[in-house]
């Protein structure tokens, strides 16, 4: 059986081909071996004045391979243009395979439906109070929630940011439309009371959307439930 013993000497070709090789003096101890930049630990003998190492652990720190048959062994290492060169760089991930929504949206997502839940949340005060709801005074509810979904709209870059958008253009629906419904029959002299809000179907879709979005955005990841359609 042929020795896996390489000659110092004899490897002399090879090792002159790569850098940096490192032997400490201690004989018969792990010494620390360098080959093109790789280190690992390594027994190296010195006998007679020469240094022997140990072929297959020499093809393991420089990532290479040895074959051995008959009396012939072949040493195979890497080529490298040099020893001090930087690890190639990881692939950037593709944001487009990226399950769950952007910071930006998500952000915008969350001022959005903050906006939503005041504005339906002041309409229902209003009425529980016996206030005036007109025109004038959701205008400015209107216009916040409206610049909310412009924002989120800008910041909507992934699959599922697309999707929330969707559902946060119904729960804006919803609400303008619960607005308008409350907004007419104020005008008309219709009498509401604390009751007619609780009871309003269109008002528990729109808390049970927000609801629904708001453990969306929470868990960072897109479902849909129904409840904003």
């Amino acid at each position: 059986m042929p020795s896996k013993i390489l000659y110092a000497s004899l490897a002399l070709p090879i090792l002159l081909a790569l850098p940096a090789i490192v032997f400490a003096q201690n004989p018969a101890q792990p010494q620390t071996l360098v080959v093109n930049g790789q280190s690992g630990q390594a027994p190296v003998v010195q006998m007679n004045g020469h240094s022997y190492v140990d072929v297959e652990t020499l093809a393991r720190i420089a990532n290479g391979s040895v074959a051995f048959k008959g009396d012939q062994i072949t040493l195979t290492l890497p080529t490298s243009g040099s020893s001090n060169a930087a690890p190639a760089a990881a692939p950037a991930p593709n944001p487009a395979a990226n399950p769950g929504f952007s910071k930006p949206f998500l952000t915008a997502g969350i001022e959005e439906m903050s906006a939503i839940r005041e504005w339906r949340s002041g309409i229902a005060n209003a009425i529980r109070n016996s206030y005036s709801v007109t025109d004038t005074w959701v205008s400015g509810y209107q216009a916040q929630a409206a610049d909310g979904l412009r924002l989120a709209s800008v910041a909507a870059t992934t699959a599922s940011d697309k999707s929330a958008l969707q559902l946060l253009q119904n729960a804006l629906n919803m609400m303008q439309t619960w607005s308008d419904q409350i907004i007419a029959k104020r005008k008309n002299l219709t009498y509401m009371s604390p009751d007619d809000v609780n009871n309003d179907p269109l008002y528990q879709q729109l808390r049970t959307c927000g609801h629904s979005l708001a453990a969306m955005a929470a868990s960072g990841q897109f479902y849909d439930d129904g409840s904003c359609h």
